[in-house]
């Protein structure tokens, strides 16, 4: 299809069309500082193919590999193997190339794929029903928010200090848009969560609490207990998980009260990737489910009485009435969707158990090395495969200094929370199964070194 541009005239009826005197009254909204006024500074007009390939190669080798040093990050992203058939399986034609089908019933694979994958995680989050997948955590965990407010037809939402700060943002910025009153704050380095601090807000004009589990400082809260007092008010609880692997060793959220779980399925099948496409996770009880945003796929009988799959509930405003749409959410992360549930099928209940107790116990022996580093604090007293050390000094530099000797040691408190001084010395550690014994002791020795 030829590339047919607008004419002069074509641009100047649309912009009378909708009241703006030009293109530029289209970006008021952008911050003058973040436009340009010109081509981007440092660019070339032209370059070879040949020219740019290398040259966004040279940048590309400035990158480190997770795999290629000691790698300890994490905080909502985590460096799990993922098997070699996983990827071979995605990449087969009838799955690279499929998308969301406008006549769904035709797309058999593609539905009882998305089918597979919903059982896996309402049985996963402990949750009657699941959604076909969502864009991402952050943005499931929002959809959740707005869900509760239809269904209690209350606006305030309280939001647990231990709730990841980039989840929170996103909240934020789309209840610029809604209405709706966000009670956030931030957590303290202490060894308890904030529980009781959490409690104390929820009030009559509550929609619902919002719970990270574990949270972002890898702690355990009390969900039962925050769930209680929720229904007390006839409030929701929402539980977020970002670490799936997780449920392996502690209690699925559902079966503590929760009554919605969302989270990011990165963890099983899908890689780092430079933060994305990764896959939002999205379960409830059954008798919400018709206020649940996305699709959901269900199994049936055909005319002759073969098993089937088709689209029982589509709520996004493609589908239905625009004001009767839970959701403006378009499609759903199928390809990584599907690396979630071939993953965790290769796995199995026993496997996700055993990749569990792998992770807890690398976990338990890193905590415990490197607390034994003279002036490092660990400040957990439970968690899962991610704890915090409280630093002497300030953890940001500390962390570019590891890794310039090669050890990507964590992530700064202070990069999560900047301009938080009681944040500042704390220093999220992740350890999984791809972390060996040597990366460990190698952490622990460049820290002792950098903080003599």
């Amino acid at each position: 299809m030829r590339y047919l541009p607008l004419t002069p005239t074509d641009r100047a009826e649309m912009l009378a069309v909708i009241g703006a005197d030009s293109i530029d009254d289209l970006f008021v909204d952008v911050p003058e500082s973040a436009r340009l006024d010109g081509p981007v500074p440092g660019l070339p007009n032209h370059a070879s193919e040949l020219a740019v390939e290398r040259h966004l190669s040279a940048l590309a080798a400035k990158n480190v590999a997770a795999g290629s040093v000691p790698f300890f990050l994490g905080c909502g992203a985590y460096r799990h193997h993922v098997p070699a058939s996983v990827d071979h399986l995605i990449q087969r034609g009838e799955y690279l190339t499929a998308y969301t089908p406008y006549q769904p019933e035709i797309a058999q694979g593609t539905l009882q794929m998305l089918f597979e994958f919903q059982s896996q995680v309402a049985r996963l989050l402990g949750c009657d029903v699941a959604n076909a997948s969502m864009y991402d955590g952050s943005t499931a965990c929002w959809e959740a928010v707005t869900m509760a407010r239809r269904v209690t037809r209350k606006a305030k939402a309280v939001f647990s200090g231990g709730v990841h700060p980039h989840y929170v943002s996103v909240a934020k910025t789309m209840a610029k848009f809604t209405g709706d009153v966000l009670d956030t704050t931030q957590p303290w380095l202490v060894a308890e969560t904030d529980d009781d601090r959490l409690i104390e807000k929820i009030d009559a004009d509550t929609s619902c609490v919002v719970v990270q589990y574990p949270d972002i400082l890898g702690r355990i809260p009390d969900l039962q207990r925050i769930a209680d007092a929720a229904h007390a008010v006839k409030a929701l609880l929402i539980a977020v998980v970002t670490e799936p692997v997780a449920l392996g060793a502690i209690e699925a959220p559902g079966n503590l009260g929760a009554d919605i779980v969302v989270g990011e399925g990165q963890s099983l099948g899908v890689g780092l990737q430079f933060g994305g496409p990764y896959v939002g996770l999205f379960a409830c009880s059954e008798k919400l489910v018709r206020q649940m945003p996305g699709r959901l796929c269900g199994e049936t009988v055909d005319a002759e009485g073969k098993r089937g799959f088709v689209l029982t509930l589509s709520t996004r405003e493609q589908h239905i009435r625009r004001e009767k749409a839970t959701s403006n959410i378009c499609t759903n992360s199928g390809l990584c969707a599907l690396a979630f549930s071939i993953h965790l099928t290769l796995l199995g209940e026993r496997g996700l158990r055993q990749l569990a107790e792998v992770n807890h116990a690398k976990a338990c022996a890193a905590a415990e090395r490197l607390a034994q580093v003279p002036g490092v604090e660990l400040i957990n007293d439970s968690f899962f495969n991610e704890f915090t050390l409280k630093l002497p000094v300030e953890a940001r530099p500390v962390v570019r200094e590891l890794a310039d000797r090669g050890v990507l040691a964590g992530v700064s408190l202070g990069r999560l929370y900047p301009g938080e001084a009681g944040l500042a010395n704390g220093l999220v550690v992740a350890v999984t199964e791809t972390v060996t014994e040597e990366d460990i002791e190698a952490l622990a020795a460049a820290l002792t070194e950098v903080l003599a």
